[in-house]
């Protein structure tokens, strides 16, 4: 029971993070000048959504995970082994400070809620988020090895999530700019422009991701046959296989949709590519959503390696 809690939260939890960190890089690059104020404020609403969901499932991962570590749930209400858990664990150390930093992350999105998005403001809403994020290799498997092999394997798990949320993340209010231009813009130039420049960093974090996977996977499975004979090599399988299908949507619409749609010269044929677009985006969202589910799940296994 304890278990499925767990892994429920974690799967909130990064799905929070993710979009945190991804929907504030966005107007980092997607933008040629300011971004528009509507756009702005509706990611601005977004973020402080992302921020509390992040701030309840961490209590809520926390709070399970302790229980697990106590024996049951009920075990928590002696104050005593909660605060054993905050202080004497490598988890509660890292889970506390996590907390704090997203009550923070939330007063920073607060005070600038209904001011116009500024260069500075975004800036610092970016690495906070980053920090976030990045902090999540913290709390898991990396922290089994130790002394180099340990600083290698987490700063591998770190640019491995943070290629994830620029990616993931981003996909979100790459979605929504594409409705909102559909319906109030008939000239397809803007959307392209941001989708060039979405596909160029999509370039970066694909190549992040296969390489940070590579190392996770050397120090998490080590072989073929555990990659293909432990019950952690199937599982993680399965993401890779979901992650091949983000790929070759993201593919399609850089390679095929993209180009295309820019040489339209009807808007009715725009229209309808746009449509197949919002659909591709739609299932890479899709995929992404079960590639953290995955990931939750693996967070709670045994790694293949020594099996």
């Amino acid at each position: 029971m304890i278990d499925s809690l767990i892994i429920l939260a974690r799967f909130v939890h990064y799905a929070a993070a993710t979009a945190l960190f991804g929907v504030s890089l966005f107007p980092l690059y997607a933008y040629v000048a300011s971004e528009p104020e509507r756009l702005g404020r509706w990611r601005a609403g977004l973020l402080l959504v992302t921020a509390v969901a992040a701030l309840l499932s961490g209590l809520f991962w926390f709070v399970f995970s302790a229980a697990n570590m106590a024996g049951s749930l009920s075990d928590l209400a002696d104050i005593e082994i909660l605060w054993a858990v905050v202080r004497d664990t490598g988890f509660g150390v890292v889970w506390t400070a996590r907390l704090f930093l997203v009550v923070v992350i939330i007063l920073v999105i607060g005070m600038h809620q209904f001011q116009k998005a500024r260069l500075s403001w975004n800036l610092v809403l970016v690495i906070l988020a980053a920090v976030f994020l990045a902090s999540l290799a913290g709390t898991g498997h990396a922290q089994v090895e130790e002394g180099g092999a340990s600083i290698v394997h987490v700063l591998s798990d770190a640019a491995h999530l943070l290629a994830a949320g620029a990616w993931l993340g981003g996909l979100v209010p790459l979605a929504y700019i594409l409705a909102y231009l559909t319906k109030t813009s008939r000239d397809a130039g803007p959307m392209n422009q941001i989708l060039l420049r979405f596909s160029g960093m999509g370039y970066l974090a694909v190549a992040t991701l296969l390489g940070s996977g590579f190392v996770n996977s050397w120090f998490l499975v080590g072989s073929v046959s555990n990659l293909i004979g432990t019950p952690y090599g199937q599982v993680l399988l399965i993401k890779l296989v979901l992650f091949a299908g983000m790929v070759a949507l993201a593919a399609a619409n850089r390679l095929w949709l993209v180009p295309l749609m820019s040489s339209l010269s009807s808007s009715l044929e725009a229209t309808i590519y746009q449509h197949r677009l919002r659909n591709h985006l739609f299932g890479e969202q899709a995929l992404g959503v079960m590639v953290l589910l995955i990931v939750s799940v693996l967070g709670t296994m045994r790694p293949a390696i020594g099996q």
